[in-house]
This record gives structure tokens, C-alpha cells and sequence, in this order.
């Protein structure tokens, strides 16, 4: 298996200058029609932003990540006050495949910034602008997340990267949604996924995303594979006594990938593995019901 580890390390050998391919979209249904022109070419300017900005230190050596954006504008105001939900997406290829996996989904219902019609978006992680330390901060979750998930605890400078902007932002009148507090926090997620306790999660993280690459290249061994992501659950399961299982960062893990586990041991023979799931992961309890109850 190491040498298919090594093959997975060698995933890419074009670098790019930037690390995402960023869709946009922005929805202004809530605006009264008057306030509409306040945010006109808003969707462009983040675009450009989150493609255009070079995130990492050194050469990008991977493909660049497929990720989106989706915003609704929930207020507006003449002075450039904007708050928006906004839903985060990414996804990864699976190597060597045509087949690609959802990595986040995140809703974040808590964005508060500042906009004028035509600025432009100029990058500074060491300064927090609530407009670009937003877009900033989920850019190296995003790219952190699938650090993760090729290169075991790959992921680290990004996340530590997103914490001190939510350091930054806390001293600011703009800390709603990254101060600890509510359901979901941008630093909760930030500061959790560091800490050490949170460390055999993020090891078994990239076990199940390993075992799903060597399902797709070893289809003669799919039992093989199967077990290395069962194996990867059952450390999660095993964690139940050191964290937290209603965190942001094990709901933000199932939110996304939930439907990527059962797709993958649906044709696994123990069954027991559906009950472990709805035991840690019970807002996803129908899915692993119908895993049990397909055959």
C-alpha cells in the first residue's frame, strides 16, 4: 500500500499560482429593488477574488480545488452594511478517476461586512477587512480540509491561518459569526480541528479518504478498501470519550460526507457499521437506516 500512497503524493505535477476554481453566486431576493444596484457586480468581484488570490506559500503543486460560494443578501443599507447566509461548498477528485467527492458544506448564516459598488478586493490576511477576511478565512478552510484528506494532517498551515483571522476579528465590531458562540462559529471550527484532541479524527480523515481512492484504482480488492474506511470510522467511534460528538468540526465532517460512506459500504457485509454511524452521527440517522435495510 505504500506504493500507492506515494502514487497519491505524486497526484499532480503541473504547479499553479492559485489554488481554487471559485464559482459565485449571489442572491438578492431578500433586498427591497432599491438596494439591489448597492451590491451590482459583487458576484464578480468575489469570483476574482477567490481565483486570482494566491492563498499558500511556495508553488501550488495539485490541481486547483473546485469550490462555490453561494450568497444570499439578507440587508442592505446606503452606507455599504451588508449581512448574507452563505452556503460553502468544495469538493476533490478521486484519484485517478472521473468521479469527484464532496468535501464541505458549510451554512454559515452569520456574514457581516462592508461593500462599495466597484471596489476593489485587495488581499491582506495580517489585517481583518470583514469583507476579504471572510472570503480568506474559508479559502484555507477549504484548501486545509482537502490538505487533509491527501496528505495526513496536511491541512495544518491553512487552519492555523484561519484561526488568527478569527483572532482578528474578535477585536472588531464586525465578531458576530466568528466569536465562539451559537451553533456555528467560524472560530469553533478553526480552533477545534488544531487542538490536539481532534488529532485521530483528522489521522482517520485521511484513512477514509485514502481507502475511497484505493476502492476506485483496486477494484480487486474492494473489501480491502472497504475495511481501511470502516477502520477509519470505528477510531472516530473510539473517540467518544475524549470529544465532543455534536462539534462543529465532526458535524461539518458528516454534513458533508455522510452520503460519500454510505455509498461506499452499502456492499459491505457487516452491517454494523450503519448502527456505529447513527450512534455518532444520528442527524443522518435515515441514511444509515437505509443502508441497513437495502439488502
Amino acid at each position: 500500500m505504500k506504493s500507492f500512497i506515494v502514487a497519491l503524493l505524486l497526484f499532480s505535477s503541473v504547479a499553479f499560482a492559485q489554488e481554487l476554481n471559485c464559482s459565485v453566486t449571489v442572491n438578492l431576493a431578500n433586498l427591497a429593488p432599491s438596494d439591489r444596484p448597492l451590491i451590482s457586480g459583487f458576484d464578480v468581484a468575489v469570483k476574482d477574488y477567490m481565483n486570482k488570490t494566491k492563498f499558500s506559500s511556495g508553488d501550488w503543486q495539485n490541481d486547483k480545488i473546485t469550490c462555490a460560494f453561494t450568497i444570499l443578501l439578507l440587508t442592505a443599507s446606503n452606507d455599504g452594511n451588508f449581512s448574507a447566509q452563505v452556503i460553502v461548498t468544495s469538493s476533490r477528485p478521486v484519484y485517478q478517476s472521473n468521479k469527484t467527492l464532496q468535501m464541505l458544506r458549510i451554512n454559515d448564516g452569520n456574514w457581516q461586512f462592508t461593500y462599495q459598488k466597484g471596489q476593489g478586493l485587495v488581499a491582506n490576511q495580517s489585517a481583518f477587512d470583514p469583507l476579504t477576511s471572510f472570503l480568506d478565512y474559508y479559502a484555507n478552510i477549504i484548501i486545509g480540509y482537502n490538505e487533509d484528506s491527501w496528505d495526513e494532517l496536511g491541512g495544518t498551515s491553512f487552519f492555523n491561518k484561519a484561526y488568527k483571522l478569527c483572532n482578528l476579528a474578535n477585536s472588531t465590531t464586525f465578531s458576530k459569526g466568528w466569536s465562539r458562540s451559537g451553533m456555528y462559529s467560524r472560530q469553533a471550527l478553526a480552533e477545534d480541528i488544531l487542538n490536539d484532541k481532534y488529532q485521530p479524527y483528522r489521522e482517520a480523515y485521511y484513512q477514509l479518504y485514502y481507502g475511497i481512492d484505493y476502492y476506485e484504482n483496486k477494484r480487486e480488492d474492494v473489501k480491502k478498501a472497504q475495511d481501511v474506511i470502516v477502520g477509519a470510522i470505528n477510531t472516530i467511534a473510539g473517540m467518544r470519550n475524549q470529544i465532543d460528538f455534536s462539534s462543529i468540526v465532526l458535524r461539518t465532517f458528516f454534513d458533508a460526507s455522510s452520503g460519500t460512506i454510505v455509498n461506499y459500504l452499502t456492499s459491505y457485509p457487516d452491517k454494523s457499521i450503519f448502527k456505529t454511524l447513527k450512534l455518532i452521527d444520528p442527524s443522518h440517522t435515515s441514511q444509515y437506516d437505509a443502508a441497513i435495510n437495502l439488502n
